[in-house]
């Protein structure tokens, strides 16, 4: 076969993250070789996917139907494809669109280098005036969160309501002080949200929050609903008799009982904007108490659609640019807190295997693979 021959992190059975070799196509007409410097690691879906977890290995999913269940198909091993935040440099070029040594943004997965087609992959560029590690944030991780706005700005005005119209003057809960919550506040304030709060468990999530100037509040870890965090954002956001709490809530971590702290924290027709993953399903939300009583709303919002009536005006690349917009302004505090941890590729199986595992005492927040200089 053709072609060059890269390394990758991949699965090879549950719970057995290894490095595998494969082959890339050599760059053809309209095409262009990129070598990957760094990759971001997301703690969340890479790790579902080193553990077995995820409904596609569990259930199965039928692609024509959209649907899980015992019909589906199942992913099987090895996983090939972990990853989804790369930064990497054009170390050869047969297409004007590209230009050898430029750096450039894409998802394309843990591995030494691809085969780049810019007119069928989203290729966003990494400015000099950015910190290039922060590009990792710039294809994908990023618009998530841009698009959780999007969704919000969807839900409180319509389809042609600007990025802003969902948090400006409101007062937003984010449950989840992740790398998704995080970003996701950060954007909120930037967007003219009258106060954002982060709800989170942790106490080192929750500085690092604060580090980053937003409000913070204890979330119970353990889905007491007694605990602080609905109660003070009730207490601390009073509209009028009956009238307490958010506007707006952006659930961004994959924990139930978050989603339902969001729930008892809104006021009356307030929107939760869901971006979290719920792996063991989400048996502590009671649909027939706050959300039922206070006529709330939850919407999904992932990174495979922007809201109905959006995608003309929001493709890919205008998220990435919203991000962008974030990073130049907040880049050094993000780099100085958010990214904890950089380490060699070759460390890559290890330090999923130990994520996976629950192995380490105290998990980073952002681990960066850093791939050798492009020669």
């Amino acid at each position: 076969m053709s072609g060059r021959a890269v390394r990758s992190i991949g699965v090879t059975a549950p719970g057995c993250p290894a490095m595998l070799e494969d082959v890339e196509p050599a760059p053809g007409p309209g095409q262009a070789w990129v070598r990957t410097r760094w990759s971001g690691i997301s703690a969340g879906t890479e790790v579902a996917q080193v553990r077995g977890t995820d409904p596609q290995h569990r259930v199965g999913w039928d692609p024509e139907l959209r649907a899980f269940g015992p019909g589906g198909r199942r992913s099987g091993y090895p996983v090939r494809g972990l990853g989804y935040m790369e930064v990497g440099q054009v170390t050869g070029s047969r297409t004007a669109a590209l230009t050898e040594g430029s750096l450039v943004a894409m998802a394309y997965g843990h591995r030494t280098g691809r085969c780049v087609d810019p007119a069928e992959t989203v290729v966003v560029p990494v400015p000099d005036d950015l910190d290039p590690v922060l590009g990792i944030y710039l294809a994908q991780m990023g618009p998530i969160c841009v698009n959780g706005l999007l969704h919000a700005a969807a839900a409180f005005a319509g389809p042609g309501a600007g990025i802003d119209a969902g948090v400006r003057d409101r007062h937003v809960l984010v449950t989840g002080g992740g790398v998704i919550g995080l970003l996701s506040a950060l954007l909120a304030v930037r967007h003219g949200a009258a106060e954002v709060v982060v709800a989170e468990p942790s106490a080192g999530r929750r500085a690092v929050a604060d580090a980053l100037g937003l409000a913070t509040v204890e979330d119970a870890p353990d889905g007491d609903m007694d605990g602080a965090a609905w109660r003070a954002v009730k207490e601390r956001w009073r509209h009028g008799p009956g009238d307490h709490g958010a506007d707006l809530v952006l659930q961004c971590r994959g924990h139930d009982t978050s989603l339902a702290t969001g729930l008892k924290a809104l006021r009356p027709q307030g929107v939760v904007i869901d971006l979290g993953f719920y792996q063991g399903g989400a048996p502590d939300v009671r649909l027939g108490e706050e959300f039922h009583h206070n006529g709330l709303a939850v919407v999904c919002a992932q990174i495979s659609r922007v809201p109905r009536g959006m995608a003309g005006t929001w493709p890919r690349t205008a998220l990435a640019a919203a991000t962008l917009d974030l990073l130049r302004a907040r880049g050094g505090d993000v780099r100085r807190h958010l990214v904890t941890d950089v380490v060699d590729f070759d460390e890559g199986p290890r330090l999923l295997a130990d994520l996976a595992g629950r192995r380490l005492p105290s998990p980073p927040l952002q681990a960066v693979l850093r791939f050798g200089e492009p020669g």
